[in-house]
């Protein structure tokens, strides 16, 4: 089912954003999301394209965000009105085939109502969508909430037409999330010689024109007193304008991170302990870069304007042997994503276990949970899988060379690798 609001005299709006599809049912007809010139349509994000979108939760309280975007600037405030209407369910599995149960009445509400998308602007604020309990919902089934806007105001008068809605499909799976690990820690003889970097082809390169996020989880097995550890760096293919992780670079504690970027250097107020994991988000909105711990804005700067390329990732420090050997990282890592835009905190805290792997704007997503093997698949299937047979690194300073690191690669699953909530 798809609902529209016609508004005359705006230009073609786009279905916005925060949506992470998991399957799309029966939108062959739908319009396109970007329409230049003709009627304006506001839309739930992404709604057209992908009118079914998965959740998975661990705990609740949960929350999910959702905006209405766009095509063009609005010229005046303009308030969209949202509801969650649980009747369409039974319409929703009579025209798709599908068995869905619909949400616990009881168990859901929005935060606000209303999202508004200032004048001048596109995208809206956020709505948020909140499972408050997860007591009547039953481990393994499948549940609806349909989201619809209702009504759209503020904007110059117009015949209002039907709306569209999302329909986020739920699944409740009890804590905690278990998962396997890539083990970056030197093995018993000191050996390091995994680290190293994939260069991806020409054809993958990303330019962050809007912004971007960059992801990866790390567990620090023990720290290893004053020495610097570098975690890991997402860069173009010749490292400029990199985004690179280290800790205790001189100058700082030995468990203070470094975010090394083009915008500026930023050096985190967490002091990071050994013996649990963290999520580091590195974000960067074309004015602000923020490095959030955990979904939580940890430190931030203003950043010059600057474009940054995406070609390739390093797992620690990939240099002459030197190098490896006295920056060497005591940790694991998971969760590596690459992001074409910059997320919010809300967005950030929905993914401190997993993201869905077609979530808006997710260019690559490396769970380095594959337990065994030396390939690091790349979820989204868009072509980003690292294969650690065909790395590069440089033995000396601007050189570089390729190499098969294959038997180099170790993973680690134990009672250290569980998440209990994404929310």
């Amino acid at each position: 089912m798809k609902r529209y609001l016609h508004i005359p005299y705006l230009a073609a709006i786009v279905a916005a954003c925060m949506t992470c599809l998991w399957a799309c049912d029966g939108n062959s007809d739908a319009p396109p999301e970007e329409i230049d010139g003709g009627p304006i349509y506001i839309n739930i994000t992404g709604a057209v394209a992908a009118p079914l979108v998965s959740y998975t939760v661990f705990a609740a309280p949960a929350t999910y965000t959702l905006t209405a975007k766009a095509t063009s600037l609005v010229s005046a405030p303009t308030t969209v009105t949202f509801a969650i209407d649980l009747s369409l369910v039974d319409a929703y599995n009579r025209d798709n085939g599908r068995s869905f149960y619909a949400a616990p009445a009881t168990a859901v509400e929005l935060d606000s109502p209303t999202a508004v998308i200032e004048i001048n602007k596109k995208e809206s604020s956020d709505m948020i969508v909140r499972i408050t309990s997860l007591n009547e919902f039953v481990e393994g089934r499948e549940y609806l909430i349909p989201v619809t806007i209702t009504g759209v105001q503020g904007s110059e008068e117009g015949a209002v037409g039907e709306t569209a809605t999302l329909y986020l499909q739920v699944t409740r799976i009890p804590p905690p999330y278990r998962f396997a690990s890539l083990h970056l820690s030197p093995d018993g003889t000191g050996d390091v010689s995994m680290y190293s970097s994939f260069i991806f082809a020409d054809d993958k390169k990303v330019t962050m024109s809007a912004g971007y996020t960059y992801e990866i989880k790390c567990f620090i097995d023990a720290w290893r007193g004053s020495n610097i550890c570098r975690l890991c760096q997402f860069t173009s293919k010749t490292e400029s304008g990199s985004s690179m992780l280290r800790f205790g670079e001189a100058g700082t504690d030995y468990n203070a991170l470094q975010w090394v970027n083009p915008g500026r250097n930023l050096v985190s107020s967490t002091r990071f302990e050994a013996g649990r994991w963290y999520l580091i988000s590195m974000v960067y909105d074309r004015s602000t870069v923020t490095m959030y711990v955990d979904g939580v804005s940890d430190v931030e700067g203003t950043a010059t304007n600057h474009t940054s390329d995406f070609q390739r990732f390093e797992i620690g420090m990939s240099w002459a042997s030197a190098y490896r050997q006295s920056q060497q990282f005591p940790g694991r890592i998971a969760e590596g994503r690459v992001w074409n835009r910059p997320l919010s905190a809300a967005e950030i805290q929905q993914g401190l276990c997993f993201v869905s792997p077609a979530a808006n704007g997710l260019v690559a997503y490396w769970k380095f949970d594959e337990g065994s093997g030396h390939i690091f698949h790349d979820a989204t299937g868009h072509g980003y899988d690292m294969d650690w047979s065909n790395t590069w690194r440089a033995p000396g300073e601007g050189d570089i060379e390729q190499i098969d690191l294959s038997s180099r690669v170790r993973w680690i699953q134990d009672d250290n690798n569980l998440c209990n909530s994404i929310d």
